[in-house]
């Protein structure tokens, strides 16, 4: 992450996820929520992507080892975007897609 010669992204599906489980009070340590989130990111090099068509139609295809819908969304943008997933998720390592950590 580090290296500046690495493009960063984020999918909007994190985003997503994040706003659902900061409402429910499960990520107490995002005070300011989603909004400060997106300012964060915005004012970051990270790109934000969309989900899109072919995201979801790689999720059709996957294997059902995962079971977070998130996850196999970020699993699926991965591979159709030829990214690299930063992740500690054992069930995301047990995929056809590049990881670290």
């Amino acid at each position: 992450m580090l290296d500046e010669s690495n493009s960063l992204h984020i999918s909007i599906a994190s985003v997503w996820e994040i706003a659902i489980k900061h409402s429910l009070g499960r990520l107490t340590e995002f005070s300011g929520g989603v909004s400060l989130f997106l300012s964060q990111i915005h004012s970051s090099p990270i790109e934000i992507m969309a989900v899109l068509p072919q995201h979801i139609e790689i999720v059709e295809k996957l294997p059902f080892i995962h079971k977070d819908p998130f996850d196999r969304l970020l699993i699926s943008t991965a591979k159709s975007e030829k990214l690299t997933i930063l992740t500690a998720d054992e069930n995301i390592k047990k995929y056809d897609v590049s990881w670290v950590w």
